[in-house]
């Protein structure tokens, strides 16, 4: 699974992690996340987040 970056802020949202504070299992892929899960650092929307290049 891909990681994404928040182009603003530089938050990385890991897969394998999810997101424990937003109730986001770990193993949720980006695409996966609910609908109104915005960056837990700056609050900006997913549309602003773009794959990691690894």
């Amino acid at each position: 699974m891909k990681k994404y970056i928040c182009l603003p802020c530089g938050y990385i949202y890991n897969p394998e992690l999810g997101d424990p504070d937003e109730d986001v299992a770990p193993g949720t892929s980006f695409e996966d996340l609910p609908e109104d899960w915005v960056c837990p650092v700056c609050g900006e929307e997913q549309d602003q987040f773009a794959p990691v290049e690894e």
